[in-house]
């Protein structure tokens, strides 16, 4: 796990001056301004999608932040993040900690407002300086207005995903979630994997929030509650692996579920075309999928990536939950 710590800018120890930003109400003024967004700036147009889950999506690249709720994008914020040596870690993170008045407790107590902590190493959201270029020790500073306008729309447990470039979510049917069907969108013939090729231990974990990652490159999904593995089943699937997505499962006004998906860059150097029907057509073991199902509901999130997730393997370095040690 990577353990950074963040630095408030001197600038933010007095009291933190209001950035500049903007409140617009459709998707078309939300798009035209966050393409003209300066350093501190944002805009924010929650009523595009009063409710749903949150994911709060952090682009390296263009230091920017774009939060999504339930599939649609409603704010655009200007950021700072990890400075050369002090990069923040990519990956996707549960939101472990709101604290609306946090101070550091190893930067001579310097303010850190809004703090959204992502892991127990030190690295959070929090309202800090803005110079326009990378130049925190690992955290997100974001512009103080936003920040707490985002500290209000966030919960526990919800999902940050800090990436290279951000991509626009899509939404398709959740055939079933998790269940095999068939290109005519029946089911498919079940084959029935080795019984014996999971673990599950949800005593590790006994309540929190789930998410789910599956390793396109293992062949393995691991089950993540209250950033603590809980399960680990192989997985098996028809055709090529899929590139790296974040996948939401929600409900429609009828009840039926589906998936909204937000494009990820891969993890390594292998450039695959995103396929979300992975989730539909790939198979576990039975007693597992009737133990993970009563745990996955409205706003659950599935990382799909051909990153490893085992324990001993080299390369880069994914994140996927940030947990005690």
């Amino acid at each position: 796990m990577i353990r950074l710590a963040c630095l408030l800018l001197a600038s933010l120890a007095a009291t933190p001056a209001v950035a500049q930003g903007a409140k617009v109400s459709s998707p078309i003024e939300l798009a035209r301004a966050a393409q003209e967004l300066d350093p501190g700036e944002w805009v924010w147009a929650p009523d595009i999608a009063p409710e749903g889950p949150v994911v709060v999506y952090v682009d390296l690249t263009r230091q920017l932040a774009d939060i999504y709720r339930n599939g649609l994008r409603i704010g655009v914020s200007t950021v700072s993040t990890g400075k050369p040596g002090h990069e923040t870690p990519t990956g996707v993170f549960t939101i472990l900690q709101k604290d609306k008045w946090h101070h550091s407790s190893t930067y001579n107590n310097a303010p850190m407002f809004f703090q959204q902590r992502m892991t127990w190493g030190g690295v959070a959201l929090h309202a800090g300086g803005l110079p326009g270029y990378p130049e925190s020790h690992g955290c997100v500073h974001l512009p103080y207005a936003f920040a707490e306008e985002l500290f209000g729309t966030t919960t526990m447990g919800g999902t940050i995903v800090v990436q290279g470039r951000a991509g626009a979510p899509v939404t398709i049917p959740a055939a079933g979630v998790l269940a095999p069907v068939s290109v005519e969108g029946t089911a498919a013939l079940h084959r029935p994997l080795d019984t014996r090729s999971f673990t599950w231990n949800p005593a590790t974990a006994p309540e929190g929030p789930v998410s789910l990652v599956l390793s396109t490159s293992d062949k393995q999904m691991v089950v993540l509650r209250n950033g603590k593995e809980i399960g680990r089943s192989r997985i098996d699937y028809d055709g090529m692996p899929s590139g790296t997505f974040l996948a939401t499962l929600t409900t429609d006004a009828a009840g039926k579920f589906h998936y909204s998906l937000l494009p990820l860059p891969d993890h390594d150097a292998g450039e695959h075309a995103v396929d979300a029907a992975i989730l539909n057509r790939m198979r576990l073991p039975g007693p597992f999928l009737d133990e993970l199902r009563p745990l996955l509901h409205h706003g659950s999130h599935i990382l799909v990536t051909p990153a490893s997730v085992e324990p001993h393997t080299t390369g880069v370095e994914l994140t996927v939950a940030a947990a005690h040690d």
